[in-house]
C-alpha cells in the first residue's frame, strides 16, 4: 500500500492540461480561461458623473456662489460644448463630464431658481468617476478558478465577446456488479439499486467536466470488456467496484488485457483501500472502490484535483481546523476519512464525528458536512483538542 500523498501525486500525474477552445461568451460561466482575456478598451471611457447633481469648473466651485446652468448632460447623452466661467452643467449619472478640472455637487447641496443655482455647502469628493478607474484598454483578466457570474459581468463590460477556454474533460462512468440495477429499474430479490454512478457524475459536472454514464458492467471479462470499449475517446475512465481482491473483483485483470499501464494499486486509507489508478490508452483511469462512501471519499481526494489539473488549475486540498468534539479512540495503520457534523463554537467550528462509519451508509454520507481526517497510528484523542479536516 502507498499513503494517501503518494497517490495523489500519482493521480495527478496522469493528468495534463487540455487543448484550448474559444467560446462565446454567453457559454463560458463555469470554464477555466487558457489565457488572459483582454479588455478592449477602458472603462469609464470618460469622466462620469458618480451622482445626479451640477458639473462645475474648480474654480468656482466656492460655498455661497451662484452660477447658471448652461446646459444638461445624461448618460448616453452628453453636453458637446463648453462651459463658461460663472456656469454649471445639470448632470445626472453616468454622464460625461466636462473635460477640465472640476466637480459634481449633488443636487441636494444646491438651492436652484429658474436657470441659477447657489452652492448651499462643497463636499470634500468630486463625485467624479475618472476615466480608466475601472480597467484600462489592454488589461489582462486571468482568474485562476472557474469563472463566475461576476467575472463574465466584467469580461462583457471589457467588450469580450469570446474567450479562449480548456476544453472540458470527458469522464466516462462505469459501475461494475451483477448486484447493481438502475435507478427506476425493479432489483431482483438478490440486487440493489446503482447509486455510485450519479454520484459520482454530480460530482464531475460539479467541477466542470462533462459526465458520460455508461451501462453497468457485470462481473464478467466479456461484459467489463466491451462497457470498457465505449469509454473510446474519454480522458478519464472512472470506475467503481470490481478493484478488491475477491474472485469478482476483475477491473484491473480486463484491463491490463486491454493496455492499462497501472500506476499503483491500494492505498493505506480507510474508507477506500482498494483504490487502482493508472493510464488505459489515451485516456487516464481512476478505480474506486465499490461502497458506496469509499467513492464518495476518494472522488473528495483524488477526482477533484485531477478534473481540475486538466482544466490548467491547481489542485491542492484545502484543510480546515475545528474542534473536537467527543473522544476518540487510537487509529490503526491506514489514514481515515470520518464523516462528521460541524457546529458553531467559540473561536473554531466544533466537528464532531457519527458513530457509524460503515461505508455503505449514504444516508450518514448525505449529512456529513465534513471529512475529520485520522493519521495513521493516531493516537487517541480528547474532546476539546484541535484537529485537521476537510470542507465538503
Amino acid at each position: 500500500m502507498i499513503s494517501v500523498d503518494e497517490a495523489l501525486a500519482h493521480v495527478l500525474a496522469l493528468a495534463a492540461p487540455l487543448p484550448s477552445e474559444t467560446v462565446p461568451l454567453a457559454d463560458a460561466a463555469g470554464r477555466v480561461l487558457a489565457e488572459p482575456a483582454i479588455a478592449q478598451l477602458t472603462q469609464p471611457p470618460f469622466d462620469a458623473a458618480a451622482m445626479d447633481g451640477y458639473w462645475l469648473a474648480e474654480s468656482d466651485a466656492t460655498p455661497g456662489a451662484t452660477l447658471t446652468v448652461a446646459g444638461e448632460a445624461a448618460a448616453g447623452h452628453g453636453f458637446g460644448a463648453e462651459i463658461p466661467p460663472g456656469h454649471t452643467l445639470r448632470i445626472f449619472t453616468g454622464a460625461p463630464c466636462p473635460a477640465r478640472p472640476g466637480r459634481v455637487i449633488p443636487q441636494e447641496d444646491v438651492t436652484r431658481e429658474g436657470d441659477t443655482i447657489t452652492l448651499t455647502k462643497l463636499p470634500k469628493t468630486t463625485h467624479i468617476r475618472p476615466r480608466g478607474q475601472d480597467f484600462a484598454q489592454g488589461s489582462p483578466h486571468f482568474p485562476r478558478r472557474r469563472l463566475n457570474a461576476r467575472d463574465i459581468g466584467l469580461l462583457a463590460a471589457m467588450n469580450v465577446a469570446k474567450v479562449v477556454v480548456h476544453r472540458r474533460p470527458v469522464v466516462a462512468i462505469i459501475a461494475t456488479g451483477d448486484e447493481l440495477v438502475d435507478p427506476g429499474d425493479a432489483p431482483g430479490p438478490d440486487q440493489i439499486i446503482c447509486s455510485n454512478n450519479y454520484l459520482l457524475a454530480a460530482e464531475v459536472a460539479r467541477h466542470g467536466a462533462e459526465a458520460r454514464i455508461l451501462p453497468i458492467a457485470r462481473d464478467t471479462e466479456p461484459s467489463l470488456r466491451a462497457v470498457l470499449a465505449q469509454a473510446e475517446g474519454a480522458d478519464l475512465v472512472l470506475t467503481s467496484g470490481g478493484a478488491s481482491v475477491g474472485d469478482h473483483d476483475i477491473v484491473g485483470k480486463v484491463a491490463a488485457t486491454m493496455g492499462l499501464e497501472r500506476s499503483f494499486w491500494k492505498v493505506a486509507m480507510k474508507p477506500g483501500k482498494p483504490l487502482m489508478a493508472g493510464r488505459l490508452g489515451g485516456a487516464a483511469l481512476l478505480g474506486l472502490p465499490g461502497n458506496p462512501v469509499a467513492a464518495a471519499v476518494c472522488a473528495d481526494l483524488f477526482l477533484r484535483p485531477m478534473l481540475l489539473k486538466f482544466q490548467g488549475l491547481a489542485a491542492p486540498l484545502t484543510l480546515a481546523k475545528a474542534i473536537l468534539g467527543c473522544d476518540l479512540p487510537p487509529e490503526g495503520p491506514r489514514q481515515h476519512y470520518q464523516r462528521a457534523r460541524l457546529t458553531s463554537g467559540e473561536n473554531l467550528p466544533v466537528i464532531t464525528p457519527f458513530s457509524s462509519q460503515d461505508s455503505a451508509l449514504l444516508s450518514i454520507l448525505a449529512e456529513s458536512e465534513a471529512l475529520l481526517i485520522r493519521p495513521p497510528h493516531d493516537s487517541a484523542r480528547r474532546a476539546g483538542e484541535t484537529v485537521a479536516y476537510l470542507p465538503l
